[in-house]
């Protein structure tokens, strides 16, 4: 130490840090040394605290530009570890997926084996797959709905994908994927029942009467019973018609079954059945909406 400074080998010893490795920091900018009439690097105490935080934060693997953040106070300590994390959880997420890919393209039968990997390699990974779903529902959302209405609706229609998939979840999410391709489906979609009519003057309080609904239908579902009349249908035609001011009547079913028409298309039932495959449980929402649905045809057919 030499009028209070330190030389850089001094500061190596304090720190237990190469030589060239502090070079390599003032060379970043994460040190910033006064020079010697000699032009040797001389650096204050308060680099010794500044480098052993330089060191710390590398070990837990922080980027340079995210420690200089920490070190200059543009973002604070718990922000740049939380971010980190963040970035590794979607690592883990995106290895996972990988992984679950790979298996269930070496389990597929020999001779169908060509088909998925076709069907998977279009799939680059969750993340992707899932903002595509979101693309596909959004016009179901434009509407004037509570954000916690949309994504409790996204949540079951647009299903994030499993942290840890399972090779059957992965092929269940590119088919998914798969099915947003197909124009009918997505024209099927903005004519949807579900997207907002202009005569409803609370979305959000139809959708929680139709989830209600499901719900009631729920137990139905998972035991196999056949769609029908019953106390599920007319809550379910009760919201309707509340929410458009009108009274249940065999007229407005009649009407109510034609709007949902788009909604019982095969390609919306495949849909529903594949995110139940992703979501898990004996009656997913989708196929519940769609039990629903078939009840009222057969109700006015």
């Amino acid at each position: 130490m030499t009028g209070g400074t330190l030389g850089i080998g001094d500061l190596a010893r304090l720190t237990g840090l190469p030589v060239r490795t502090i070079r390599f920091y003032c060379d970043e900018g994460l040190l910033t040394p006064a020079r010697s009439t000699g032009g040797h690097r001389r650096f204050d105490a308060a680099a010794v605290d500044r480098l052993t935080l330089v060191r710390r934060l590398r070990g837990l693997g922080l980027g340079l530009r995210s420690i200089a953040d920490v070190l200059d106070g543009r973002r604070s300590l718990a922000d740049a570890v939380a971010a980190e994390r963040s970035a590794l959880d979607r690592e883990v997420a995106t290895l996972a997926w990988r992984r679950s890919v790979l298996r269930a393209v070496e389990e597929a039968p020999p001779t169908e084996r060509a088909d998925r990997l076709d069907l998977l390699s279009a799939v680059a990974d969750g993340f992707s797959a899932h903002d595509t779903l979101v693309r596909f529902w959004r016009p179901v959302t434009n509407g004037a709905l509570p954000p916690d209405t949309v994504a409790m609706f996204l949540d079951v229609s647009a299903p994030p994908p499993p942290e840890l998939p399972t090779p059957g979840q992965v092929v269940a999410y590119a088919e998914l994927v798969l099915l947003t391709a197909d124009r009918v489906l997505a024209d099927g979609v903005r004519a949807s029942m579900l997207v907002g009519d202009d005569r409803v003057a609370d979305l959000g309080a139809l959708h929680a009467e139709v989830g209600a609904a499901c719900a009631l239908a729920s137990p139905m579902v998972a035991a196999g019973a056949p769609p029908g009349p019953g106390l599920p249908l007319d809550r379910f035609v009760a919201a309707h018609a509340a929410a458009t001011g009108v009274a249940d009547s065999p007229a407005f079913r009649r009407a109510l079954n034609r709007r949902a028409a788009a909604d019982r298309h095969p390609g919306m039932r495949r849909y529903w059945r594949l995110a139940g495959e992703i979501t898990g449980g004996a009656a997913p929402v989708g196929v519940t909406h769609t039990w629903l649905l078939d009840g009222l045809h057969r109700s006015v057919s």
